[in-house]
């Protein structure tokens, strides 16, 4: 009874959260769900598991979530983003328009900017040049899908993307973990990516196909269900994005691009050279949590980064900031749900995991063939499906599993860093499935249906990612991490 309130808790979750429940409400139901269905104490699970799993994510991670938002923000308001964006797609032009679309969207994820804001100022550029180009507005989606959710956030070593700094207190890792792998990794997704978009390209010139006109609004009219996606997706978006002032005079794209080569480069100055050289002895007292720096050093990396990224990008463009408070203010508030989404599914997870049937997929999981690497990409891949979450996924299993892979790793001779490297790559494969908000809220601002444009990102985005991740498993299985 205990498993079968597990997986019927998990389903709930899901479906709920896909027809457009708030996460913050549906994850401390279900965990209490499948408690009930254990016949374990309601109160305690709450109190004592649900909402320490929850607060612990928070105090390890709410300085990500507030500073990437934070920055992103002030990306947006200054113009930089729409400013790299343009110079990719005119540098590249009208031939080239999907892969314009893609290294914009890419360069701006690697550099910290929110997915979200992201996907809305990528989406009226690549509108302009599909339409010039008359491509298909149904192919955007995968187009954006592949530069913003796929290598950037979990292949390319580095990356200020929250699924990449998550394993890093499990693992003792940086977020520069198994960097060849994840330079390989990063390369299959983009030429699968590419390869496919192309060959989709391709058809539609043969059949004919060119840009439709329909607008996000009128297609939002005449489908009800595209606009209840559009509603549900505001969950997962930072609900502040429209607040703020956006500049009225764009940047050079120097000075639009620096602030993102400023979170790249203090990040590997943090995580390579200034954290090591530091006496961090003092951690081991239990004032400081009597952790080390391997716990903690890679979050922060990330946090001073972002940090000094911010106060570059602010002094650079002071004066084409025309409301500095409102922004900052709305950039801060869109930091809170998400992070308290993704905090609500870890305590859901801490629950799940407490629970006496959990030791049954546990076993389970570390029964699967092909070692450690193999159950824990396994083990992943399914708790990001089911939550739709590649971070909230990633947590759960590493709150649950990351003790037993880091004994498991130290029998087998595995480096953490390709544990990291395959955890991360794992997350970042089925949490794209038609109930992920980032997927929902991409067709939505397209104007597109999951008819329409999914095939596309579950190429690019899932069976692309699959590919890089059993490539790397296997390199890492034969050679080790480099």
């Amino acid at each position: 009874m205990g498993l079968l309130g597990i997986l019927i808790a998990l389903g709930l979750l899901m479906w709920l959260s896909f027809r457009g429940w708030s996460i913050l409400l549906l994850a401390p139901a279900a965990a209490l769900l499948a408690a009930f269905a254990a016949g374990e104490p309601l109160l305690a699970h709450l109190t004592q598991v649900f909402m320490t799993g929850a607060a612990q994510f928070l105090a390890q991670f709410f300085p990500l979530f507030l500073l990437g938002a934070l920055f992103g923000k002030l990306m947006e308001d200054s113009g930089s983003v729409e400013v790299i964006a343009r110079f990719m797609t005119e540098k590249l032009g009208t031939a080239r328009t999907i892969l314009a679309v893609v290294l914009g969207g890419a360069v701006v994820t690697y550099g910290g900017v929110s997915l979200f804001v992201a996907i809305f100022v990528l989406v009226p550029m690549a509108q302009g040049l599909f339409k010039t180009a008359a491509i298909p507005r149904r192919l955007m989606p995968g187009a954006i899908a592949l530069g913003t959710m796929t290598f950037t956030m979990s292949a390319l070593p580095g990356t200020p993307a929250l699924q990449n700094a998550i394993p890093m207190p499990f693992f003792g890792t940086t977020p520069f973990a198994a960097p060849g792998l994840g330079i390989i990794a990063a390369a299959i997704m983009l030429g699968f990516g590419l390869w496919w978009l192309s060959r989709s390209e391709a058809a539609a010139r043969r059949a004919g196909e060119g840009f439709e006109a329909a607008t996000c609004a009128e297609l939002s009219a005449d489908d009800p269900s595209l606009r209840e996606r559009a509603t549900i997706a505001s969950e997962f978006d930072p609900a502040e994005l429209p607040h703020g002032r956006h500049t009225r005079s764009d940047p050079s794209f120097i000075v639009a691009l620096l602030p993102l080569v400023v979170v790249i480069l203090v990040n590997l100055l943090m995580s390579v050279f200034v954290l090591p050289l530091m006496d961090t002895s003092f951690l081991a007292e239990e004032k400081w949590g009597a952790t080390s720096l391997a716990g903690v050093g890679g979050v922060w990396a990330v946090v001073v980064a972002l940090f000094v990224a911010i106060l570059t990008l602010i002094a650079l463009n002071f004066r084409r900031l025309p409301s500095l408070r409102e922004t900052m203010d709305a950039g801060a508030t869109a930091s809170v749900l998400p992070a308290f989404s993704v905090a609500s599914l870890v305590g859901f997870g801490a629950v799940i995991a407490a629970l006496p049937a959990f030791d049954l997929v546990r076993d389970w999981v570390l029964s699967i063939g092909g070692g450690p690497l193999v159950s824990l990409a396994v083990a992943t891949n399914v708790l990001a499906a089911l939550t739709g979450s590649a971070s909230g996924g990633m947590t759960i299993a590493l709150d649950a599993l990351g003790p037993t892979y880091m004994r498991l790793a130290g029998e087998y001779g595995i480096d953490p860093a390709l544990l990291h490297r395959v955890a991360v790559m794992s997350a970042g494969t089925l949490d794209s499935l038609p109930h992920n908000g980032a997927v929902v809220t991409l067709l939505a601002v397209c104007g597109v249906t999951h008819k329409q444009s999914y095939l596309d990102i579950f190429m690019v985005a899932i069976v692309g990612a699959v590919l890089a991740l059993v490539a790397v498993i296997l390199l890492g299985s034969a050679v080790g991490s480099f």
